[in-house]
């Protein structure tokens, strides 16, 4: 018997309120018993992607507000929480606290709507973290986990299942295996100084293709796009000091773009199985039996919600799943996805991945790349403890007690409105005999209901 996976088997179909996205993933959560985890006065974090700027495929706020009045429910005290990034981009929106802050604001993050504070876990710079040893790691032997997750009491995992440029799959592992690393910590994911997975080592540079400061009329964004100003762009060309590359993928947006640096399989393909021993030592420190997982397999596409922009998805709602094993909960999201048709007129029909039995995310978010694999992380994670690719999947029926539900006011429609009405009725039943409003008796209703070419 593998680890065992919940979920309601509706394909991300919502019929009613009880088989709504919403409700499935308060359904998933009871049946995986992660309330059982939550004591009166625990802190708890919720760990999610608060998504990019201008990005608009992240989680809606309402599934953390829901579970945020959950956990109060239950006496704990719960945080909703993301990291700062890594400066892969000339126009980073999340890579201080500052920025992030203001992001997650504008998408809607913020105390009011989720009904508790929103968290920047590894501080203002992305250097606010506990050392981890990690002895067990497949490739990191230890790792950076941030602050404030590593210090609460419990810690739920709540994840947008999609795509990963680098990752190939951007799951539950990748949420902490990334997403709980404070920045120094996703140095070391990325392999920043590593003697033969690293960037700086691992690359093709091309300085013969710079047409350099005489030639390009953007010249200036490769020559800032390093925060250690490693790039030196010349009258014809372009001088990198390569030995001290800490991979903080700064290149990625601006000389990736003419050629001149690519992105080496073998870096992406050693931060993939990092991400796996990332995510243990996530787990490893909140303790075993105190972190639960949650995939929400909707709105899938192809690219992670940290870019600036989202494309259709590649398959339809998958539904909502969830599970202790973080293994086992996406290998059984990956399985559902492979078996899944792909959505028509994305990328998955760009990539030959429309036919189910197609792998969606090594055809796809790989880019048919021959060893970038949607298995690396699961592989490695069931190598050095994490969980099993082994799973159990549990269908749960909707959750039979209503309260739940968590509507505001759950008296009966005549308990609440009939003593309003009687103060303040909105039907003005004095007008018109009675009728309260002024319209024709009757009209030609067939004619307004056909349509004559």
């Amino acid at each position: 018997m593998g680890s065992k996976v919940y979920t309601m088997g509706t394909d991300g179909r919502s019929h009613s309120a009880a088989s709504g996205l919403v409700q499935q993933m308060v359904t998933v959560f009871e049946a995986a018993g992660f309330a059982e985890m939550i004591r009166p006065g625990d802190a708890v974090a919720i760990k999610l992607h608060c998504g990019e700027w201008n990005n608009t495929a992240y989680l809606r706020p309402v599934y953390a507000r829901t579970l945020a009045d959950r956990i109060k429910a239950l006496g704990g005290r719960p945080f909703v929480c993301d990291t700062t990034t890594l400066t892969y981009s000339t126009l980073s929106t999340r890579a201080t606290a500052l920025d992030l802050l203001i992001t997650a604001e504008r998408n809607g993050y913020t105390s009011a709507t989720l009904g508790c504070p929103f968290i920047v876990a590894d501080g203002f710079s992305g250097t606010d973290d506990v050392l981890v040893d990690l002895p067990e790691g497949y490739i990191l032997k230890e790792a950076y986990i941030a602050k404030a997750i590593a210090l609460a009491d419990v810690l739920i995992v709540l994840t947008h299942f999609k795509g990963h440029p680098i990752g190939v799959i951007g799951g539950s592992i990748k949420n902490l295996g990334i997403g709980a690393q404070s920045k120094r910590g996703k140095m070391n994911v990325h392999m920043g100084g590593h003697p033969k997975y690293g960037f700086g080592v691992a690359i093709d540079f091309h300085p013969e293709r710079c047409k350099g400061r005489a030639g390009c009329d953007r010249w200036e964004a490769c020559e800032s796009c390093c925060p250690y100003g490693l790039f030196h762009v010349t009258e014809t060309s372009i001088e990198w000091d390569r030995e001290h590359c800490v991979d903080c993928l700064g290149h990625g947006g601006a000389n990736t773009w003419c050629g001149v640096c690519d992105s080496p399989e073998i870096t992406q393909r050693a931060a993939c199985a990092a991400m796996a021993d990332g995510c243990l030592a996530a787990v490893k420190t909140v303790g075993r039996g105190k972190v639960g997982f949650i995939n929400m397999a909707i709105d899938v596409s192809p690219a992670c919600d940290c870019v600036g922009y989202a494309d259709m998805p590649i398959v339809p709602h998958l539904g909502v799943f969830a599970g202790r094993d973080p293994v086992a909960l996406d290998k059984a999201t990956v399985d559902k996805a492979a078996a899944s048709q792909g959505m028509p007129g994305s990328a998955a029909e760009d990539y030959g991945a429309e036919e189910p039995g197609t792998p969606k995310f090594s055809t796809v978010s790989a880019h048919s790349r021959e060893d970038m694999s949607e298995e690396i992380q699961l592989v490695t994670g069931s190598l050095n403890g994490l969980g099993s690719l082994d799973y159990e999947m549990v269908t749960v029926d909707p959750v039979a007690d209503r309260t739940l539900w968590q509507f505001p006011d759950r008296r009966s429609t005549r308990a609440k409105f009939q003593p309003l009405y009687a103060k303040d009725d909105p039907f003005p039943r004095e007008r018109h005999d009675g009728r309260g409003y002024k319209r024709a008796d009757e009209v030609d209703l067939d004619r307004v209901s056909q349509h004559d070419d």
